[in-house]
């Protein structure tokens, strides 16, 4: 029998080589994704233009010539307003915002009080954080704690009136304390009541069909600021005598139903791109409706929308300044409302206070994108190009 040369076969593995030097580093980052064609090329330099035009001056605005620190508007208005600034100066008051933080962050909530609110976002983000962290074991307990318990423990406590806590009526509450209640409470309830009503519309029962498509169509073909308004004007001309219910729970329920019906379209569009065999599988393996569309069905349909689910949460949370019109006071309101203060009155205050309300909005919608971002690129196992 004849013996093969087995010189040329390798015996050992090869060792990684590095990335090439033109596909690796800031040059090659710059290539791909600044000048990878003309067109690229002529966008990026238009950006660096304008970025150039912009930048310095937002700079200036905002911490070179900004005024820190002071205890009334002569120190954010020139010598002809009557401040201690030079004419011609232009700089943000930070001072307003710092004077002001606390009406900011919890309107007229009792100073004395405040602690309770701190408490409350204290134990909001202890449990928010473990259960957006896939590592972190008990989701079950987690998700029980956050969305049972501390909606309770945050009521009695932010209300009060028991166990020795002062009452605190909710016309008092304000500022980033009433956005991120509305936020909270709308997520919580428009998720859930949106599934539902987007397995109503394709329920085969009529009449449920039927009432799911009224209630959808109903809301999604008027503003938020009308359901507002019929929630807190209308709402209580139809109750029964000496029925009443708090204002700030009528916006709470009028922002989570508008929610709902725009949550249902997205959740319905997801559960139209699940190819038939899913639920002819669901079918052959002898599911029930509630088992095939929990087990099967929703999984995969609530993962392919949730760009559409966040954004809908990232428009609440914005939508959420429109509880003016109720006379109720979020994060903008109270900013807004605070330039009507005579000790603070001058043209730099306004533009101080809008661009932290701006930058207060920015940060939990670009966190809330980041996420979901995070979120879209863990689960995408199944449709990747």
């Amino acid at each position: 029998m004849q013996e093969h040369d087995l010189s040329f076969v390798r015996v050992e593995m090869a060792l990684a080589q590095s990335a090439p030097a033109s596909e690796r580093g800031l040059g090659a980052w710059i290539r791909k994704n600044l000048i990878a064609s003309t067109g690229d090329t002529i966008l990026t330099i238009i950006g660096i233009v304008l970025v150039a035009m912009i930048l310095p001056q937002l700079i200036s605005w905002a911490f070179i010539n900004a005024q820190w620190t002071g205890a009334d508007r002569t120190f954010c208005a020139t010598a002809a307003q009557g401040g201690v600034q030079p004419d011609g100066w232009s700089g943000a008051c930070w001072a307003f915002v710092n004077a002001k933080f606390g009406q900011f962050m919890f309107g007229r909530y009792p100073i004395d009080e405040r602690w309770r609110p701190i408490l409350v976002a204290i134990l909001f983000v202890a449990l928010l954080v473990p259960l957006l962290i896939p590592k972190v074991p008990r989701k079950g307990l987690n998700a029980i704690l956050f969305f049972g318990a501390l909606p309770i423990f945050a009521f009695i406590l932010l209300v009060g009136g028991v166990f020795g806590l002062p009452h605190v009526e909710t016309p008092l509450w304000g500022g980033l304390l009433v956005t991120l209640t509305l936020s909270f409470v709308g997520i919580a309830v428009s998720l859930p009541l949106g599934i539902v009503l987007a397995l109503g519309r394709r329920s085969k029962m009529p009449i449920v069909k039927m009432l799911c498509v009224i209630f959808i169509e109903t809301v999604r073909g008027i503003p938020l600021i009308t359901v507002l308004f019929m929630a807190s004007v209308m709402l209580p001309l139809f109750l029964p005598a000496g029925v009443s219910f708090d204002k700030f729970l009528r916006a709470l329920i009028g922002v989570s139903l508008f929610a709902a019906a725009y949550m249902a379209e997205v959740v319905r569009g997801g559960l139209q791109a699940i190819p038939k065999g899913q639920y002819e599988g669901a079918d052959s393996l002898g599911l029930g409706y509630w088992q095939k569309m929990g087990l099967i069905v929703l999984p995969q349909a609530l993962k392919l929308v949730i760009p559409g689910i966040v954004n809908t949460f990232i428009g609440m949370f914005k939508d959420t300044s429109l509880v003016s019109i109720i006379s109720m006071f979020d994060l903008l309101g109270v900013v807004k409302q605070n330039f009507n203060d005579p000790h603070w009155a001058t043209p730099q205050t306004a533009r101080s206070g809008l661009v932290f309300a701006a930058f207060v909005f920015w940060l939990f919608c670009f966190g809330m994108s980041r996420y979901s971002m995070f979120t879209e690129r863990r689960l995408d196992t199944g449709h990747k190009r």
